[in-house]
């Protein structure tokens, strides 16, 4: 993060009162290759419109006769271990306690997929006011992690949220109608989103 020095450590920074200060100004946390957790701010932000977005037809189709069941909130931890367990992660242990705190504190939220009674998939982010932060997904089965953005859009739409921060452009995301922003941009969507008090 370079746009102005922070002099907190990194025990400071990730208490949850710092944390959710920090993703209000636009900033999210990684752990780099070297297992240094830092905080972003990049130029070009990512977000899915909620008021454009799209559903791709094919996936509309398959949820209609799908059998998955959407919990929100129910199993957090367990959420973000499945987003951690791949061969290369920025989800370190130390992050992962600190997402704890913003748990407790009512800012870190779950969109959980769950199949016979098995959960399968999902995602996680972080709330401040009218925006969620996404941070990671994952899926067990094919087309879950699709299926648990859907269900977070409709949700967020539903409680009146007025933005989906989605970090970076995907291929996957991009079929959602994932648009790239100047941070300037972003940052007054930030500021109208503060405006409300939106409860996930």
């Amino acid at each position: 993060m370079n746009r102005e020095k922070y002099y907190l450590s990194e025990d400071e920074l990730l208490k949850p009162e710092n944390m959710i200060l920090l993703y209000a100004r636009g900033a999210f946390p990684m752990t780099d290759e070297h297992g240094v957790l830092r905080w972003y701010l990049p130029e070009l932000r990512t977000i899915i419109p909620l008021d454009n977005y799209n559903i791709p037809r094919s996936l509309r189709k398959f949820l209609k006769s799908a059998k998955f069941e959407f919990r929100y909130d129910t199993h957090y931890l367990d959420v973000i271990r499945n987003c951690a367990a791949r061969e290369t992660t920025w989800i370190s242990e130390k992050l992962i306690n600190a997402y704890t705190g913003l748990y407790k504190a009512g800012h870190l939220h779950t969109v959980e997929v769950w199949l016979d009674n098995e959960l399968i998939g999902g995602l996680y982010g972080v709330t401040y006011k009218g925006a969620f932060f996404g941070e990671s997904m994952f899926s067990k089965v094919p087309q879950a992690s699709k299926a648990a953005l859907v269900a977070l859009i409709e949700h967020l739409k539903e409680k009146r949220f007025i933005l989906l921060d989605v970090q970076y452009m995907t291929e996957h995301l991009q079929m959602f109608g994932a648009v790239e922003i100047d941070f300037a941009v972003f940052e007054r969507l930030l500021i109208k989103s503060y405006l409300l008090d939106c409860v996930f």
